[in-house]
Formats: C-alpha cells, structure tokens, sequence
C-alpha cells in the first residue's frame, strides 16, 4: 500500500541541522501521523508521497518547506516583571494570544529590566536533513479522519 492522502503512516526517523542531531524517533516507537492532513511538515510530507513499507530515503527539506524562514520582526522586549522565575537564555515559554491559542516564544537575552524574546519556531531558517524508514501504512479510519489525525 503506497503513502497517500487519508492513509496512516508509521515511520521511524532522524532529524539533522549542521550535522547534530536534532530529534529522532525511539526504538519502537514510530512517529505515527495522517498523510495529507499537515500533521507533518510540507517538504516531509511530499517526500514520502507515494512511498510504501520498507523505503528508507534521506530528505533534504528547505526552510520555505519545513519551519519558515525567520522574522526579524518577530522578535520584542518584555519586561522582566512579567516572568515568574529565573529567567535563562534559550528557554521556551508560552504566552496566550487574543483569541486565546498558545504561542511559544524563546529567550534570546536578557539585559536589566528587559528580556528580549522571539516568537520564531526554533528551527525556523534551518535546512532540516531527515533520515526517513517507513515501517507502515493502512487506511485511516472514520473517526482519525474525522479528526485529522491518527489514533
């Protein structure tokens, strides 16, 4: 059965940027996700379009494809008030938008009273390097497809 739209994939995978790996899949443990549905990212997901058990494949995938380029404007300055603890460079926090979704943001520095944030993903900017296996593939199911995502 060949990787396409509604399909269930089981995949084992490596991720790599600038030679050190970033996040990898556990023995055993598969990264399970609905094709077609941006469960994944894009560049990911069209390379394995197609794809069936038992394919392994590197995959190179741009920022445009992956995370996005980043955006200098995305960056700002908190007050140092507005956090509760110690605050370290390279920690993740939330804040909570107008319509009430969570977004990340990163410390990138903190000088006196204020903390510069920025609100890009981590890996924004970065060209991604996948070692990809496909361990499985079947049909989703009626209620994965009426929830966009694999059980």
């Amino acid at each position: 059965m060949n990787i396409t739209k509604d399909k269930v994939v089981d995949l084992d995978y490596k991720l790599t940027v600038h030679n050190e790996v970033i996040d990898q899949s556990e023995p055993g443990e598969p990264l399970v996700y609905l094709h077609g549905h941006s469960n994944i990212i894009p560049g990911r997901e069209k390379a394995l379009e197609g794809k069936t058990v038992g394919d392994s494949m590197q995959v190179t995938v741009t920022p445009e494809e992956g995370y996005g380029t980043r955006d200098p404007d995305a960056i700002e300055d908190l007050s140092r008030e507005d956090f509760d603890d110690d605050i370290e460079i390279g920690s993740t926090y939330y804040a909570q938008a107008e319509d009430g979704s969570v977004i990340p943001f990163t410390v990138i520095g903190v000088d006196g009273d204020s903390v510069k944030v920025g609100f890009n993903p981590p890996l924004a900017g970065e060209t991604l390097h996948f070692d990809v296996k496909v361990l499985g593939v079947r049909d989703a199911t009626a209620e994965e497809l009426d929830h966009g995502h694999a059980h």
